[in-house]
């Protein structure tokens, strides 16, 4: 159940005078999250939820699915055709002229902008102001318990040690004679983390070159290539230990199948890392002093260094994602260049900082995670210095 209170103490604060929720067809998971509905029950018609800065909250349900928001509190109003939708909603929204959704002003921000344009068009041509949730949403879905930031510690600790031995194991086989391919590590990753109680949507990424020139790239059972002696070898991997409420943990490290690390390679690297360490000394600086720090600025910091060392368009990416019980979470994003996030960095958040260069031939990225609590900023896991000479 959210905790009205703390959202309308927020709301007054923002001098907001409603945060009006929305669905149909489960569209919206923040709202899912943050009203604490558990997302699988029938929702084929459209309801609201209507948080005023003052009073007490209303729902606005269709007659036929009226128990859809039961679970919260509040007065509530049903409706069934769509000219009784828009007297109730008018109704709903009396007394409030301010009103947040999870709108995002020309989609900036997209992980936000989860109400369709129409929505937004009926709440106007109700004479109200329709404002971005993007605030209120990092404040009440994006912050952490203590408990989430232990089990991302918990996770953590496994997720590097899993990365460590799958190194190891990637060497081990090129001594044999018998290299494994980045699909069959991925896969032994997988082993591994339902082994140690971890839990992942999405699988790992195991990548060698001309592979790890792509951010994104997935090994498949079908093409993946074999990792052999003189490749450059990309683990990102995440999870989140497999309970309720987990978060996740996020790492990238690169490792070399030699004794010795081509200069190439270990160029590049020192100015990603470089890149990884002027975002976090920012956030540091930044969280300690108490002045505010925008996600586009942390981005900044970090590709600043890459693009005064000539290689700018090979950053292809932002610098960092927020990181929550999906990966990708909902809170503030070090991000100047997909979009310009210019949400601050709040308390009890957490983000990834990946700077990374990539090439036709290879790439290469460093990935952190960082927590911010009231007036510090750590970084949760261990941080790669150099690329691992796995063959020494």
């Amino acid at each position: 159940m959210p905790d009205i209170k703390a959202i309308q103490a927020e709301l007054k604060e923002s001098k907001i005078d409603g945060w009006l929720f929305y669905d149909h067809h489960h569209r919206d998971p923040i709202a899912a999250h943050i009203l604490g509905l558990d997302g699988n029950g029938m929702a084929t018609r459209r309801w609201f939820y209507f948080i005023p800065s003052r009073g007490e909250p209303w729902k606005l349900v269709h007659k036929i699915e009226q128990g859809v928001l039961d679970s919260l509190p509040g007065r509530t109003q049903a409706y069934a055709g769509w000219e009784e939708l828009r007297k109730q909603l008018q109704k709903l929204l009396t007394g409030a002229k301010k009103v947040a959704m999870q709108y995002s002003p020309e989609n900036n921000i997209p992980y936000i902008g989860l109400v369709d344009a129409g929505t937004v068009e009926l709440v106007r041509k109700l004479k109200k102001t329709v404002v971005t949730s993007a605030d209120l949403v990092q404040k009440f879905e994006a912050t952490w318990t203590a408990e989430q930031l232990k089990s991302h510690l918990e996770a953590g600790e496994i997720v590097d040690r899993v990365r460590q031995v799958a190194f190891e194991r990637a060497a081990a086989m090129v001594r044999e004679g018998a290299p494994v391919t980045e699909y069959e590590l991925q896969q032994w990753m997988l082993r591994q983390f339902r082994v140690n109680g971890l839990t992942t949507a999405e699988p790992p990424i195991a990548a060698v070159q001309p592979n790890n020139g792509n951010p994104h790239y997935e090994p498949h059972a079908q093409g993946s290539r074999p990792i052999r002696a003189g490749d450059l070898l990309l683990l990102d991997i995440w999870a989140k230990c497999d309970r309720p409420g987990s978060v996740y943990y996020d790492m990238t490290w690169m490792g070399y199948l030699g004794a010795r690390v081509p200069d190439a390679y270990a160029k590049i690297f020192c100015i990603v890392r470089e890149a990884r360490d002027r975002a976090i000394s920012l956030v540091r600086e930044r969280v300690a002093s108490g002045k505010a720090l925008h996600g586009w600025e942390v981005d900044r910091a970090a590709r600043d260094v890459i693009r005064k060392a000539g290689y700018e368009k090979n950053f292809l990416h932002r610098t960092g994602h927020s990181i929550g019980q999906e990966v990708h979470g909902n809170g503030a994003n070090m991000d100047s260049l997909e979009t310009r996030d210019d949400r601050k960095i709040v308390p009890r958040t957490c983000f990834s900082i990946e700077p990374g260069i990539y090439m036709p031939e290879f790439g290469v990225r460093s990935e952190v995670n960082v927590y911010v609590g009231e007036r510090e900023a750590r970084v949760t896991g261990a941080i790669q210095e150099e690329i691992l000479p796995l063959l020494s």
